[in-house]
């Protein structure tokens, strides 16, 4: 069946759906289904799982559990992704969220069509997968959008469009988002940028003196042959990344200090984030902004390198166009638009989306005069998106409890919710009730000029 459903393509997978799911969990009666697939080890006895491949070049993903709740998870993976997708990408991320399944949650996720940036692009094949289980699996009672990093972004954008059922209201009926990256690409990589002109200041080599130039800004001049193995092989020429620290020379150990000095996350973040400061930013100039620049580094003061008066003499500077800011913030900028009950956790210690984006968004949504829908909670875990099995419970229940009971979580009540399902699951509750993150500006040494051009 698998071979003929590749070759009729999508429109054309009802005359060849041959079998119907039999559960006793069936809220709504039941509908034709889609290939199985292997699910995941961590839900294999508990689960049947499907696949398929839109017609946009997305490929599907979904769970349902033997003993189905009746409510359907959406999941918006994070990235954005840096090579092509396959039928198995979103396999990982099943695995590590299958706290919803075991709870009893249908799970549906879309791999995206393609690697690289587009935020309206992601909206719109996770909404796919939405319909794809609805059509194709099972109708669920209630869905929730669960986005995680870069997926938060695209939740925090999915759900500002308030899709809409027949009857007029909304298909997600909240959203549950942990690490989420919810200020914004166009803040939300000013980090990269500064990387991008501190790293090419002191490492001289992307590109060389010697090598046709272009704006860094634009992360690789366009059809550049350059594959992530040549990135790695720069960034380990000037800082010796991939050598243990003896193994380095004296100018390595000094570049890699003034890098991290001056960007403040950890060592083995620099590659992932240099690639996604080249490849990523080609994406941006290409597909969203039109060949114009959307970054500035104009009025940055950058502080920790070994002498910061003759890195800011000398740095590159570029200004952003502003119609280009303007294309980057319709695509993916969170304007709190949100008409359902939204849960965000994040960690406090996150060396990836720093914490300080929740002030950015909780403003946003406030500013839109839906404050109060919008609960956020913090743990304080040192690794991006590890939220532990009954942290990730203690949300997705907090938000079905506010969503079916109407009675409103609050940091605290998460916090308790956690410690009882610790009975349960296993894993740590890091929550912290009391903590408040500090404005988005204040975690970046970076200029007033710059905060008012994004």
């Amino acid at each position: 069946m698998r071979s003929t459903m590749r070759s009729v393509g999508w429109a054309g997978l009802w005359p060849v759906i041959v079998s119907i799911i039999g559960s006793p969990a069936l809220a709504q009666g039941s509908a034709p289904v889609s290939d199985t697939t292997e699910c995941p080890k961590e839900i294999a006895a508990i689960a049947t799982c499907y696949s398929a491949k839109h017609p946009s070049g997305a490929y599907l993903l979904a769970a349902i559990p033997n003993s189905w709740n009746g409510h359907l998870v959406v999941f918006a993976h994070g990235g954005p992704a840096i090579v092509p997708p396959t039928a198995d990408t979103s396999k990982s991320d099943l695995a590590k969220y299958s706290i919803a399944v075991e709870r009893g949650f249908g799970w549906v996720a879309s791999t995206y069509r393609r690697e690289g940036y587009g935020v309206q692009m992601a909206v719109e094949d996770t909404e796919h997968a939405r319909q794809f289980f609805v059509e194709r699996i099972r109708q669920p009672r209630r869905t929730i959008l669960h986005g995680a990093s870069y997926g938060g972004l695209v939740g925090a954008k999915l759900i500002e469009k308030q899709f809409k059922k027949a009857d007029g209201s909304s298909v997600y009926d909240g959203a549950f988002l942990n690490s989420g990256l919810v200020v914004g690409a166009a803040r939300g990589y000013d980090f990269r940028v500064d990387l991008r002109a501190v790293y090419q200041y002191y490492c001289k080599n992307l590109p060389r003196p010697d090598e046709p130039q272009y704006p860094l800004w634009n992360g690789l001049p366009a059809g550049a042959k350059v594959t992530l193995k040549d990135i790695g092989a720069l960034v380990d020429e000037c800082t010796g990344l991939t050598q243990g620290a003896d193994a380095r020379s004296p100018q390595q150990k000094q570049n890699l200090a003034n890098i991290l000095g001056v960007m403040r996350f950890p060592e083995p973040l620099l590659l992932r984030h240099m690639q996604s400061a080249t490849f990523l930013f080609r994406e941006i100039v290409e597909r969203t902004t039109g060949g114009r620049n959307p970054f500035s580094n104009v009025g940055v003061t950058y502080k920790g390198s070994s002498d910061d008066a003759v890195l800011n003499r000398d740095v590159v500077r570029f200004t952003a166009d502003p119609a280009a800011v303007t294309a980057l913030k319709a695509d993916g900028e969170p304007t709190g638009a949100i008409a359902v009950p939204v849960i965000s956790i994040h960690s406090i210690n996150d060396p990836q989306v720093v914490v300080e984006v929740q002030s950015h968004y909780r403003d946003a949504v406030q500013a839109a005069g839906n404050g109060e829908r919008l609960v956020q909670a913090f743990t304080d875990e040192r690794a991006h998106t590890s939220q532990s099995a009954p942290e990730l419970a203690a949300g997705i229940d907090s938000l079905m409890q506010w969503i079916e009971q109407g009675t409103k979580p609050s940091p605290q009540s998460i916090a308790a919710s956690c410690q009882r399902l610790r009975v349960t699951n296993d894993g740590p509750c890091r929550y912290h009730p009391e903590f408040t993150p500090k404005g988005y500006e204040t975690r970046y040494a970076r200029g007033a000029a710059v905060a008012a051009a994004n």
